[in-house]
C-alpha cells in the first residue's frame, strides 16, 4: 500500500527565500503600538490576570519566569491548565486554538482520549517507571523499525537533545574521525558541540553563551542549501581528522524556516558516502508528521542515525532516541554481552525509556497510523496556509506564509532569515542588532496572535493536527484577518 505524507505538493525554496529576502530589505512591518496597547490593557491585563498574578510570583523562583522558552509571551507568558485536540485553555479560562501544539509532536492533538486511558491504565498497575525492562520498551522500538526501513535498531533516551550527544560519540567511533558538520542555523538540542551555528547560519559560536571556544574545534556548519559549501568542508576535514558525520534537519534548519530544494538531501547523502561520513537526520520534527517513514521516506534517503524526540512518546516526558543501521548501532553501549566486540559509546539515563513515555509513545504511533492523522493535520495546514496568503495579499503586505506539510511558516519579520558572511566580520553586529530588533516585533504579533486566541511558536511557526476541523478554519483566518488589518510599519 502506498504511505500517504503530509506533504500533497512540495514548494519551490527558491521562490520562498527570494521572497524572504525581499521581507528583510524592507522596512519592518508590525501590530500597530496603538492596537498593541490596547491588547495588553483590554486582553492581557484584564481577562489573563491570575496569569500575571503567577507569573510575577514564579519570576521570584524560576529563572526568566518559565521553566522552557516556548512558553514565553509579550508581555508575559501566560499559565495553561488544560490541553483538548485543536484547544488549549488558560488558567483564566480562555480559549485557544492550539497550533504550538507542544513544539510540534502532538500529530493527534491534544490529549487524545485512546492514548490518555493506555497511559493510566499503566499508571493503575505498573506505574510511571521500575528501572527495569518493560514490554512496551521493545512495542515502541519495533513500531519505529517497522515504520522507518533505516532503523534496525532503536534506543529511547530522554530528549533529542541526549539523541544527538549519542549519535555523535556513535559516529566517531564507527568512522575512526573527529569532525562534525551541521547545517547552519539548525536546532539540534543545547549541549556544548552543538550549540554552534545555531539560529543564525554563519553565526558560529556567538550564540553560544557559556560555552569556552576550544570545544568547538572539531565542529563546523555549512550553508543550508549550498553542497558545495558543505564538500568544501568535507573536502578540509580530510587533512584535519576527517569527518564522522553530517548532521541536518531534513526539511531545513529551524523546521524548515530557510527551506531546502527538494533534491538537497539527496545531494548530501552522496557526499556522506564520498567522503566517508555518516548521515544523521534530525527527525525529531518530521519523523511521523511527515508521513509514518518520516522525511527520510518522503525523500527517498537513507541515513545512516536518525533522531527522534517528542513524538515518540506521544507528547508525554521521556521523549528521544536514535535509531539507525545494525553497523553503526552496535557501537553503543548495551547490557547483554554478546555480538561482535567493539569499543561501545556509554549513554543513558534513569528515565529513558520508563514505561510510561514507551506505552505513551507506542499507542499514539498506531493511532497516527490507524487514522490517518499525518495527512490530514497536512491537508488543514494546505488550506490554512491558502488563506493566510490570501489574507496577506488583500492587506498589501510582505509577509511570507508557507508549509512542509502540517509544518506551517508565517514569517513577518524574517528574523531566523538572517545569515552571517564570515567574509565580512564588519557586519556582524548589524546584523545581530537587526535580528535583535526584529525578534522584538516579532514577540508583539505573536501577543497579538495570542490575544485572537491564536497560540503559536514564537509568532512566526504554526503546527497543525489530526484534531483541526476544516469548519473551524473560517473562525481562525478571521482572527487573523483582524490582526493583519492592524498592521503598519514600524518606525
Amino acid at each position: 500500500m502506498e504511505e500517504k505524507f503530509a506533504i500533497s505538493e512540495y514548494h519551490d525554496a527558491r521562490a520562498i527565500i527570494r521572497q524572504l529576502d525581499e521581507l528583510i530589505s524592507k522596512p519592518i512591518y508590525s501590530i500597530k503600538p496603538k492596537v498593541l496597547r490596547d491588547y495588553e490593557e483590554n486582553y492581557f491585563d484584564k481577562k489573563c490576570a491570575k496569569s500575571k498574578e503567577m507569573i510575577q510570583e514564579a519570576k521570584g523562583i524560576i529563572p526568566g519566569g518559565v521553566q522552557h522558552n516556548l512558553a514565553f509571551n509579550h508581555p508575559f507568558p501566560l499559565v495553561f491548565t488544560k490541553a483538548e485536540g485543536a484547544y488549549l485553555y488558560d488558567i483564566d479560562g480562555n480559549r485557544y486554538y492550539d497550533f504550538l501544539q507542544a513544539g510540534g509532536p502532538t500529530v493527534l492533538g491534544s490529549n487524545p482520549k485512546k492514548v490518555r486511558e493506555k497511559v493510566i491504565e499503566l499508571l493503575n498497575t505498573c506505574g510511571p517507571s521500575t528501572g527495569l525492562f518493560h514490554e512496551y520498551e521493545y512495542k515502541i522500538g519495533k513500531k519505529i523499525s517497522d515504520s522507518i526501513k533505516t532503523v534496525d535498531k532503536f534506543r529511547m533516551l530522554g530528549s533529542g537533545t541526549e539523541a544527538c550527544m549519542a549519535a555523535i560519540r556513535i559516529a566517531r567511533l564507527a568512522t575512526g574521525k573527529k569532525n562534525i558538520i551541521k547545517m547552519g542555523g539548525a536546532y539540534h538540542g543545547w549541549s556544548d558541540q552543538l550549540a554552534y551555528g545555531i539560529r543564525v547560519p554563519g553565526s558560529k559560536w556567538t550564540q553560544a553563551g557559556g560555552v569556552p571556544r576550544y570545544l568547538f574545534k572539531h565542529t563546523q556548519e555549512f550553508f543550508p542549501n549550498d553542497l558545495n559549501d558543505l564538500e568544501r568542508k568535507l573536502r578540509r576535514n580530510r587533512l584535519r581528522g576527517g569527518t564522522a558525520a553530517v548532521f541536518i534537519e531534513p526539511v531545513g534548519p529551524e523546521s524548515g524556516t530557510r527551506p531546502l530544494d527538494k533534491d538537497f538531501n539527496k545531494g548530501v547523502e552522496e557526499l556522506c558516502r564520498k567522503y566517508g561520513a555518516l548521515l544523521v537526520f534530525d527527525e525529531v520534527v518530521t519523523a511521523f508528521r511527515i508521513g509514518m517513514s518520516g522525511a527520510q521516506g518522503y525523500f527517498d534517503v537513507s541515513p545512516d542515525l536518525t533522531i527522534f524526540g517528542k513524538v515518540i512518546a506521544g507528547g508525554y516526558p521521556g521523549a528521544g532516541g536514535v535509531g539507525g543501521k545494525d553497523e553503526y548501532m552496535k557501537y553503543l553501549g548495551a547490557g547483554i554481552a554478546g555480538g561482535e566486540k567493539v569499543k561501545k559509546a556509554m549513554v543513558g539515563g534513569t528515565m529513558a525509556a520508563n514505561p510510561l513515555s514507551c506505552v505513551a509513545g507506542y499507542y499514539t504511533l498506531c493511532e497516527i497510523e490507524r487514522t490517518n492523522a499525518i495527512q490530514k493535520a497536512g491537508r488543514f495546514a494546505d488550506k490554512l496556509i491558502a488563506g493566510l496568503q490570501d489574507i496577506i495579499k488583500k492587506y498589501d503586505l510582505p509577509f511570507v506564509a508557507f508549509n512542509q506539510g502540517s509544518i506551517c511558516h508565517l514569517e513577518t519579520v524574517g528574523t531566523m532569515h538572517f545569515a552571517i558572511d564570515w567574509k565580512k566580520p564588519w557586519q556582524i553586529p548589524r546584523i545581530l542588532s537587526e535580528t535583535s530588533k526584529r525578534k522584538k516585533e516579532m514577540e508583539h504579533m505573536g501577543a497579538a496572535y495570542m490575544a485572537e486566541g491564536i497560540v503559536t511558536l514564537a509568532g512566526s511557526r504554526l503546527y497543525t493536527s489530526a484534531a483541526y476541523e476544516d469548519d473551524m478554519l473560517p473562525d481562525i483566518l478571521e482572527r487573523f484577518d483582524r490582526i493583519f488589518s492592524n498592521v503598519d510599519i514600524i518606525e
